[in-house]
């Protein structure tokens, strides 16, 4: 069957399996940056928003996602960039596997939490899972971040 997606603000017209997880038809229409990780939602590299919620594509089916709002990490790219450059200065961003996902949760929270403490922002990334750090690196990048964006 054929679905309506709005991918980073263009309207696209996908084909959609039935039982097909959202990652797999946005992958297949050339959106590679969504990544694949563990396929049952436990890591959240797949990450996407969906009306500007964080949903782990990789979970969430593809039919349910018709007609609405998709952004990938190129959606947000320049505030995706602003986030990096906050990660880099504290040593956080190594491998970068998790980094699309992690930063597209970042900015949905931005959105949604206002001054947010450390138990918040832990709580609002539970399910975001790098292996290469302890996340000392990134809360204190979160903090640095969104103190930076509030100024």
């Amino acid at each position: 069957m054929i679905i309506t997606l709005h991918i980073n603000g263009k309207e696209e017209s996908v084909e959609c399996l039935p039982g097909e997880m959202l990652t797999e038809v946005l992958r297949r229409a050339g959106y590679l940056e969504v990544k694949k990780g563990c396929d049952t939602g436990n890591c959240g590299v797949c990450t996407v928003l969906l009306e500007g919620k964080p949903v782990l594509s990789c979970s969430y089916l593809a039919i349910r996602a018709d007609g609405k709002e998709v952004t990938t990490i190129q959606g947000l790219a320049g505030e995706a960039k602003k986030f990096a450059q906050f990660l880099t200065a504290e040593g956080a961003d190594q491998c970068g596997f998790c980094a699309p996902g992690f930063a597209l949760t970042v900015l949905s929270m931005k959105k949604e939490l206002h001054d947010p403490n450390e138990a918040e922002i832990r709580h609002y990334l539970a399910g975001n899972l790098c292996r290469c750090s302890g996340y000392e690196g990134q809360i204190r990048a979160i903090k640095k971040y969104l103190e930076a964006e509030h100024a």
